[in-house]
């Protein structure tokens, strides 16, 4: 009855509009209320517990390091770039679009970061090419998913957390997936733009790529500064991040000269803001995770998993198609603190590494982010480009396919995520 009251009364509070959070921790009451068995006060102290952790640190540093790069213009740089290294492909701008995501996921490690950052400036320059809104939006959502991948990563860190799993193994996992995402995105631009007639940009040009790469060149060495920090073993993921900060705050205020004391103050309060909301939702989801493994949720639904079949595949794409219905309905943060203690166990029984599990758990949600109701990534590019939100889920769905299939190749062929990790740390 504990269970019942808990998963019932979250699902009210979420049809209801509640924030996430709140949601959580006060589904989470009830169930201990009812039960009787515990202090109250035990809410509060799992709810410090679950972010009492360093690793965690990381999150505002990263988040302000992403929010600086936008602000400083740094964002502009790096899509310039882009745009002469492969704009000169057919339907051009949309390569441009998924490569400058690749090389501002390797500085934010956030999808709505990159939506709301590099989205604004991809699709306006996408619609004044003569693009249509849809294809535009499509492609920057899709896109936008590439950042948790390839690290840094946030969701990493904090499955990194939850799963006490190696962070700088995790963030080396995601490199060759993200990589093949990009691909398979490009060759869905490919597609449309030879079925649509696209146009090529602009001609190849060295001197233009030369110019824009120097231009660019102090940008790009951020995202070599944290992960060849880290993969070296230079500094820690938290280390890496306060230097990913340092950095853009330097380039910002000194190199590029374009970063204000106001514009900073406003950067540090977004910052705040969004930080805030992360550690709340790991503390609700924190204190909701823990009520399920006191009720024996966890052993049971593994138990319940195995007595179904112990077909490795068969129990890989169920364990999937649940990670992938959880993604469309709840936020990414939350998904992870609730439900790495619920499926890591059935992960680990089936001889499934841990580091593995983490990037198909991450590649799945990142993929509900593009898929309604709660679609963050589509609510953040509706509200920045003024395009309707069924207008972007509609356009958005045709990039999901070859993001599935990613996902499905990196499900059930570990060396995809695993090669990296083993040459590098075991």
């Amino acid at each position: 009855m504990v269970v019942t009251i808990l998963l019932v009364s979250l699902i009210i509070m979420i049809i209801l509009g509640f924030p996430v959070a709140f949601a959580l921790i006060a589904s989470s009451l009830l169930a201990i209320l009812y039960s009787g068995q515990v202090p109250e006060l035990v809410v509060l102290h799992r709810m410090v517990g679950g972010m009492d952790s360093f690793p965690l640190l990381s999150i505002p540093f990263f988040v302000l390091a992403g929010a600086l790069m936008n602000s400083s213009g740094i964002t502009t740089r790096i899509f310039e770039f882009a745009n002469a290294m492969v704009g000169w492909m057919r339907g051009g701008l949309g390569h441009v679009n998924i490569s400058a995501s690749i090389l501002f996921a390797g500085m934010s490690g956030a999808a709505v970061a990159d939506a709301g950052g590099l989205g604004a400036i991809e699709v306006k320059a996408m619609r004044n090419k003569g693009y249509d809104a849809g294809f535009a939006v499509g492609v920057t959502a899709a896109s936008s998913t590439i950042g948790p991948i390839i690290p840094p990563s946030l969701p990493m860190i904090i499955y990194g957390v939850m799963a006490s799993a190696s962070i700088g193994q995790l963030f080396a996992a995601g490199f060759i997936p993200g990589l093949l995402m990009a691909l398979a995105l490009m060759a869905m631009v490919y597609y449309y733009a030879r079925k649509r007639n696209y146009p090529k940009d602009a001609a190849f040009s060295v001197v233009r790529l030369g110019s824009s790469f120097k231009a660019a060149f102090l940008s790009l060495l951020t995202p070599v500064i944290i992960i060849g920090g880290i993969l070296f073993g230079i500094f820690t993921a938290t280390e890496a991040a306060i230097a990913a900060t340092v950095y853009a705050l330097f380039l910002g205020a000194f190199v590029y000269r374009t970063l204000s004391i106001k514009s900073l103050v406003k950067v540090s309060m977004e910052t705040i803001e969004t930080t805030s909301i992360i550690l709340l939702i790991i503390a609700g989801a924190a204190i909701f995770s823990w009520v399920l493994t006191t009720q024996h949720v966890t052993t049971e639904f593994t138990d319940w998993m195995l007595t179904i079949t112990d077909n490795k595949a068969l129990l890989l794409l169920m364990i999937t198609l649940i990670l992938f219905v959880v993604g469309c309905f709840m936020e990414t943060i939350a998904a992870i603190t609730i439900l790495t203690p619920v499926l890591l166990p059935i992960a680990v029984s089936l001889g499934i590494d841990p580091v593995h599990f983490g990037v198909v758990m991450v590649l799945n949600l990142m993929i509900g982010l593009l898929t309604p109701p709660v679609g963050m990534v589509l609510y953040v590019l509706s509200r920045v480009t003024g395009v309707p939100f069924e207008e972007c889920t509609n356009a958005t769905i045709p990039f999901v396919i070859p993001l599935v299939i990613v996902l499905l190749l990196v499900t059930f062929i570990p060396d995809l995520s695993m090669w990296l990790p083993t040459l590098l740390y075991r």
